[in-house]
């Protein structure tokens, strides 16, 4: 396969397709070209992988430095991790007061608010203040949020709270204290900015994955479709569930099975309800969804995680998303695929 995707922020990327796979795949075609070049690197506060298969007249050295630039841009502009990035200084600005933004921020804005908008607030940016309380933010102590700060931080959050204003492309809080956060959305964006950075250079077959989002152009150095597999919830060491042939789309999966915290024999996941400003408890292992852009794919997973399965699958079948749910039942795991997700084709491997 050419990459095992994790819900958590990086993923482990294998070597290139085993012969098996892609005799079941049925494609064996050549590029006529030397295998796949891979470079790896830190991103995002993760890792990225680019592998780019067939002719180019591009140097790999310089397709590198691209996705490396790109990545690196967007994580100086979007990373609450930074003191000093953009979102970082809109989450201090005051209320009521424009706050100007990149041209990149607000589209990541804008597009955050229009699937807020779509899943009835499922997706919200604005939950960062119960992402940090409960240890999954900058401050990393995770902990029970108890009752009270709980509800105090929800009068905080909604998306009512954060407005665009497109003429000054600038954002407006409603309280001083409103933040947001965009780790379900900006790493998606991220992997989508440097494979713009890749299209301008003329590359036709790549596959770039940063944080456990992964994009695709063209095929791979097999001359089949890239085999991007979601990996098996809660497995140690990872291994891959189901392969999916992808060529020009992006695929970004959530998960409650490797960013969380136990207390008292019970798992607290880093996927927070903006509803109850608890951490998910639905049944749901994982949420997989395929897109053509890798931000929206990053936060639909999100948006259908929190939504669980009933709602999660009904709202994306309704809406021909290509969803891909891992649902635990007792002691065992079951699946449940929209029918646009069927449609790519792919197979069981777990």
């Amino acid at each position: 396969m050419d990459a095992l995707i994790s819900p958590r922020r990086r993923s482990l990327v294998a070597g290139l397709a085993s012969a098996s796979l892609l005799a079941a795949c049925g494609e064996r075609r050549s590029l006529h070209a030397a295998p796949a070049v891979e470079f790896r690197g830190p991103a995002m506060g993760s890792a990225y992988t680019l592998k780019i298969a067939g002719a180019t007249g591009v140097a790999p050295a310089a397709a590198h430095e691209a996705v490396h630039d790109a990545l690196q841009a967007i994580e100086r502009l979007m990373s609450t991790h930074l003191a000093d990035s953009e979102l970082s200084r809109l989450n201090r600005a005051p209320a009521g007061t424009p706050f100007p933004l990149s041209a990149d921020t607000f589209a990541v804005l804008a597009l955050a608010g229009e699937i807020a908008r779509d899943t009835d607030g499922a997706f919200d940016v604005t939950v960062a203040p119960l992402v940090d309380a409960w240890g999954f933010g900058p401050s990393r102590d995770r902990r029970v949020v108890a009752e009270d700060e709980r509800r105090a931080l929800l009068a905080r959050i909604g998306r009512d709270r954060l407005a665009l204003d497109a003429d000054r492309r600038a954002a407006v809080k409603a309280r001083a204290d409103v933040s947001a956060d965009l780790s379900a959305i900006a790493k998606g964006y991220g992997v989508d900015h440097a494979a713009h950075a890749l299209d301008a250079l003329g590359v036709a077959n790549y596959m770039i994955e940063a944080g456990g989002e992964v994009r695709t152009r063209g095929r791979n150095a097999e001359g089949a479709p890239w085999q991007i597999a979601i990996e098996a919830p809660d497995a140690s060491p990872q291994k891959p569930w189901f392969v999916v042939p992808m060529s020009d789309l992006s695929l970004a999966t959530s998960g409650d099975y490797r960013i969380f915290f136990e207390q008292d024999g019970r798992r607290y996941c880093h996927e927070i309800d903006p509803e109850s400003g608890r951490p998910v408890d639905n049944g749901v292992a994982s949420v997989s969804v395929v897109a053509p852009d890798c931000a929206r794919a990053d936060a639909l997973a999100t948006a259908l995680m929190v939504m669980g399965e009933t709602r999660g699958t009904a709202f994306a079948t309704e809406r021909g998303i290509a969803a891909y749910f891992i649902v635990r039942d007792g002691q065992h795991l079951r699946v449940r695929a929209t029918p646009a997700f069927a449609a790519l084709g792919g197979r069981r491997i777990a």
